[in-house]
């Protein structure tokens, strides 16, 4: 490809100042000193923003040849909710699109002509949501975010990627943009449209490296398991997900804070705004801790300032007053069958407690070994609860059976097995507790 190189670039320079190396377990290569990627290789396409052009992109889309390159921008911070606000795509042959979805009711035509193909996406879980939205869901998967994990690169987002192993560097300043705008911004539209130009070569760089690693097989089965798994259900109770939520220790309070955020949901919703523009968590909490009667009260709690506050006073004084009348208060805490925090182990089961703490040296010796992060090798939870409640006979095949349970892929369950089964064979006594007197 020929991008626009930046001026600080010199012509001609000796081979030991244009290149330098990338070294990742079991690759060495050399790749060009950064080069600014600052604008797509065919232009800056025009938006899509009428059937007969989208008809015309999804034909395009569709003649082209290997995978897709797919991304989306959101308005996260500015607008409700998690839709996405601008579908970018890059396919060889048909070149970039870039997509408004604002003006269709959804994209399943754009989903038909990717019908078989290969999608890349980096860090998938974020776009992935959003895209089914759409009537976009791929059948089947490259996350580049994912592949760089498991492949041990000391930095895994976009940008950084690009520059480790391709050796463009890739601006990243209008990512936390509101998307909604329109039109758009035609610098935002060359970096929505920077963000997939060379997801293709990046894919065959990352599929290089993890070949080498023996890792291609792990990564195949982390993409399939993405796409298994689909979109997560709705949270119960999101309420509860409000930030500082852990500071309300009496349930009159909490009730206030779960009338408040409900009230607050369904205003943002109505505006299509994001509700922390309405109101910031930290003000539900403030006003449920207070509990003010008055809006002189209200408007002197944190986070209650400003004509918009006052405008809206009343209504959230309402939902506190109805937080006071209320017969039936909410539970501190949900009921769950996750184990408690490791940090109090030692006191409730002594025996979990070594168990974990026999075996998670072994992980991560294993990990270090592989050059992954531990989490990629076995999502922390899995050993917790395993840990906590293990079979009642240990051996290789009933542990491995919990771990798939639980949702571990298969490449995991074979690597980590005969570690965890040996540490809850044979684990080792936590050392003793050091008392007052010891200090």
């Amino acid at each position: 490809m020929t991008p626009h190189i930046s001026d600080n670039t010199t012509a001609g320079a000796p081979a030991d100042e244009t290149t330098s190396h990338i070294t990742v377990e079991g690759f060495d290569s050399q790749v060009p000193v950064v080069i600014d990627l600052d604008a797509p290789r065919d232009g800056v396409p025009l938006v899509i923003e009428t059937q007969s052009g989208l008809e015309r992109c999804a034909a395009a889309i569709a003649a082209g040849t290997g995978p897709a390159g797919v991304d989306a921008e959101r308005a996260s911070g500015f607008r409700y909710g998690q839709r996405a606000f601008l579908v970018q795509i890059r396919r060889e042959g048909s070149g970039t699109w870039l997509i408004d979805p604002e003006p269709f009711g959804d994209l399943a035509i754009i989903n038909d002509a990717l019908k078989g193909v290969e999608w890349i996406l980096h860090a998938a879980s974020q776009d992935l949501p959003c895209l089914l939205e759409l009537g976009m869901w791929p059948d089947k998967l490259f996350d580049t975010e994912l592949a760089a994990r498991l492949a041990g690169l000391p930095r895994v987002g976009l940008a950084a990627v690009i520059e480790q192993l391709l050796g463009f560097g890739l601006a990243k300043e209008h990512s936390a943009a509101d998307w909604s705008t329109r039109p758009l911004p035609e610098p935002w539209l060359r970096y929505a449209a920077l963000d997939v130009e060379v997801l293709t070569e990046l894919r065959e760089e990352l599929i290089e490296l993890l070949q080498a690693d023996g890792k291609l097989e792990y990564a195949e089965q982390e993409f399939a398991a993405i796409l298994a798994s689909g979109v997560a259900p709705p949270r119960v109770d999101p309420w509860r997900k409000t930030s500082g939520l852990h500071q309300i220790r009496d349930r009159r309070q909490l009730a206030a804070v779960r009338e408040m955020w409900l009230e607050r949901d369904s205003l943002a919703q109505k505006r299509d705004v994001a509700p922390g523009r309405l109101l910031p968590d930290s003000a539900l909490v403030a006003a449920a801790k207070a509990m003010p009667s008055t809006v002189p009260q209200l408007l002197g709690t944190k986070g209650f300032h400003g004509r918009a506050a006052q405008r809206e006073a009343p209504r959230w004084l309402r939902c506190i007053a109805a937080a006071r009348d209320l017969d039936e208060l909410p539970p501190l805490h949900l009921p769950t069958n996750a184990p408690p925090p490791p940090r109090v182990w030692a006191d409730r089961d002594p025996e979990a407690a070594e168990r974990l703490a026999t075996a998670r040296p072994l992980l991560q010796a294993k990990a270090e070994e592989l050059n992954l992060p531990m989490e990629n090798l076995l999502t922390p939870d899995y050993l917790r609860r395993v840990a906590w409640r293990p079979p009642a006979d240990i051996t290789e095949e009933s542990v491995a059976t919990e771990l798939r349970a639980l949702g571990a892929r298969e490449w995991q369950v074979g690597l980590v097995t005969p570690f965890i089964t040996e540490a809850f064979l044979h684990p080792k006594p936590l050392p003793p507790k050091e008392t007052k007197a010891d200090g």
